[in-house]
């Protein structure tokens, strides 16, 4: 995954610290310089062969000196490229196998790849958008101050993150809808692995459930938002996050960075179910313990542990058992994660979560000595019930092409003749 978003500043380059990470991304892939000036030279107007090259170029080096944290720079170098690039994608310019395009993953440097397919070089430009905003959203969850013990981040930041999130899904969405299916067989296999349709929907579900998510700690913190708002995003966040993974163990995990992505969503899937559970549970005890958020296990627990019958305690001790469980392992998950290759840092507990890794395990201890003995003589009530489904209300940007750069207008293309001079002055230097 990228770990620079928030470790260069344009023009210079930081020592590299261990990065907080929100919100997961790919490594960043960026563009090598390509002589596009020259294979273009004579089939297209030479001021237009010239700003192509020039603009790839610039996103060249505005990404390699700012290790890409300059978000901002780079998005609107890319649209200004990708509407000159859709020129190249024409069948009626012939020119869609012409140029060959090169693309690195910028950590390492490695994984090169270079392709002479203009889609190719579409679906690279509109792959690098979305890491890109998906790394803004990150940017956007992480406190200014990194050594506060709780995370503090703004409503306004929290909503903008979410925008950002479904942006970039609309972006992976496209390309798999719209570009991926352009590409050649032979062409496909050359593909880095992360640039897969399974990883690139994948992705685009994770960015859907951390959207719900952010949500859902925005309804957390408003008195206005209902109980039965919150368990339906807290339904639809889990929702998202199994299909994520379920994208995801479909391919064969074998680099470091697809691994990481695959702890990621493990340990968001359990803080997600906890959730879930939380408030599938969770009803009149909300209103009697002043909004408090936890989980519904531990809720259903206090009020279950109010009946008489056996059968009332068996199924408190169980909802605290499992709550404690889940809560163990989603700890758990969250270390396997920050310590799998690239190192990296989780940001403070925060919304449900900040609560319940401290109240869950103290409660289900006291409840387990008193009502431990029940469990083996009601060993039929320990089941825990099927938690609902709802129809996902949160979807990605519906995101369309620009137009094609007035400058593709053959029309008034002049196209002259390069004298001997000429020719030998535009060759590249060896």
């Amino acid at each position: 995954m990228g770990c620079t978003s928030s470790v260069y500043a344009l023009g210079k380059k930081k020592k590299k610290m261990i990065p907080q990470v929100s919100v997961f991304f790919p490594s960043l892939r960026i563009p090598v310089h390509s002589d596009i000036h020259t294979t273009l030279r004579g089939l297209v107007p030479k001021d237009l062969a010239h700003t192509i090259s020039s603009l790839r170029n610039q996103i060249v080096f505005v990404a390699e000196d700012t290790g890409g944290s300059a978000i901002a720079e780079l998005t609107r170098a890319l649209e200004q490229y990708l509407s000159l690039l859709l020129g190249l994608t024409k069948k009626e310019y012939g020119l869609q196998e012409l140029v060959e395009f090169r693309w690195k993953e910028l950590e390492d440097g490695r994984q090169e790849i270079c392709v002479a397919n203009s889609w190719f070089e579409l679906f690279s430009v509109l792959h690098m958008m979305a890491v890109l905003t998906l790394m803004e959203a990150n940017l956007k969850l992480i406190p200014q101050d990194s050594s506060l013990s709780e995370r503090l981040v703004s409503a306004d930041c929290m909503r903008d993150a979410v925008d950002l999130l479904l942006k970039a899904a609309g972006y992976l969405n496209f390309c798999i809808g719209n570009v991926l299916p352009r590409l050649p067989p032979d062409i496909k296999s050359k593909l880095p692995s992360d640039m897969h349709e399974s990883i690139l929907e994948a992705i685009s579900q994770q960015a859907l459930a951390q959207g719900t998510e952010i949500q859902l700690g925005l309804a957390v913190q408003s008195h206005n938002a209902t109980l039965s708002v919150k368990r339906r995003l807290a339904c639809e966040q889990l929702s998202f996050f199994a299909q994520a993974h379920c994208c995801l163990s479909e391919v064969n995990a074998n680099g470091a960075a697809l691994k990481k992505q695959l702890l990621f969503l493990k340990w968001k899937y359990l803080e997600a179910k906890v959730t879930m559970l939380s408030y599938y549970f969770f009803s009149e005890a909300l209103k009697l313990l002043a909004n408090a958020f936890k989980t519904y296990y531990y809720y259903h627990g206090l009020i279950l542990d109010k009946g008489t019958e056996p059968s009332s305690h068996v199924s408190a001790v169980c909802c605290f058992l499992a709550a404690e469980e889940l809560i163990a392992e989603s700890r758990k998950a969250c270390l396997t994660f920050c310590l799998a290759d690239p190192i990296t840092r989780a940001p403070p507990p925060w919304g449900a979560m900040k609560h319940l890794h401290k109240k869950i395990p103290e409660t289900a201890s006291k409840k387990s000595q008193m009502y431990g003995y029940l469990l083996e003589q009601e060993k039929d009530l320990r089941n825990l019930p099927d938690l609902p489904e709802f129809q996902l209300s949160l979807k990605p940007d519906e995101y369309e092409l620009p137009e094609v750069d007035g400058a593709w207008d053959c029309g008034k293309w002049e196209i002259t003749e390069q004298t001997l001079k000429e020719h030998l002055n535009d060759e590249p230097e060896t």
